[in-house]
């Protein structure tokens, strides 16, 4: 399926380029959770896009505990707890101005330990790239991915903006020009966080896309060393079709 131009007319004023991103998203999720990842591992994916503000990491319970056994409690005749009491804090001494990234992603979690964050698949937005503040926002929550040692893959098919997010990390962490791309190409990066006693680096597989042109192959990291193929063709071609674009 030839990469289209889903951010100009004639596509953007035919389709919704949010409902595309998001089926998108949905179809790397379910490859990643079909025959790619290992055992006890999962993916979910997070939408949210424009203004609006939620919680951006999913909320786990165990059942054995908490509401839910409060719940149960109090539905097998057992006397249940009292709710939790809320508690308003005072007014804020004062606030400071803030910019919450769009985000349109696929996020993994490994069970053995958690749920806990082990990689992430970014979609840009076009509202990612449309300031230097969402830029520098967006490149922050790369970087706080990577430093936690979370595999990262970000794919840019933006072409209603210029900016390049790739550069935009480069420069928040500082590691020089030599890993700087083309301002103007479309992208697909995967990034390996590696830590370990003797070394502590980043690798990274830059691939430049075009309008036209077919989506990669990269390898999406996981914790222990485990490093899966994630291939963006197929799962574009399926969103494609889901969307009827085809």
């Amino acid at each position: 399926m030839p990469l289209l131009d889903h951010f100009n007319p004639p596509l953007s004023t035919a389709r919704h380029w949010e409902s595309f991103l998001a089926c998108w998203s949905t179809t790397l999720a379910d490859m990643l959770n079909g025959p790619l990842l290992p055992r006890d591992y999962f993916a979910e994916i997070h939408v949210h896009v424009g203004s609006r503000v939620e919680v951006d990491v999913a909320t786990f319970e165990d059942s054995s505990s908490g509401r839910g056994a409060r719940a149960r409690d109090a539905e097998e005749g057992g006397v249940a707890t009292a709710p939790i009491r809320t508690w308003s804090p005072p007014a804020p001494v004062m606030a400071m101005p803030a910019i919450f990234p769009d985000s349109i992603e696929v996020l993994v979690y490994s069970e053995q330990a958690g749920p806990t964050l082990v990689a992430a698949v970014e979609l840009i937005s076009p509202g990612n790239k449309d300031r230097p503040e969402t830029r520098t926002a967006f490149a922050a929550k790369c970087a706080t991915y990577l430093h936690q040692g979370a595999g990262l893959i970000v794919a840019d098919i933006v072409t209603s903006r210029s900016a390049n997010l790739h550069n935009e990390l480069v420069d928040l962490l500082a590691v020089g020009s030599d890993f700087v791309l083309s301002p103007d190409d479309l992208y697909a990066v995967a990034y390996r966080p590696v830590r370990r006693k003797d070394v502590e680096k980043i690798d990274v597989w830059p691939t430049v896309l075009a309008l036209g042109g077919t989506l990669p192959l990269l390898p999406l990291s996981l914790d222990k060393n485990i490093c899966i193929p994630l291939d963006l063709e197929p799962t574009y071609a399926e969103a494609c079709q889901r969307s009827r674009l085809q």
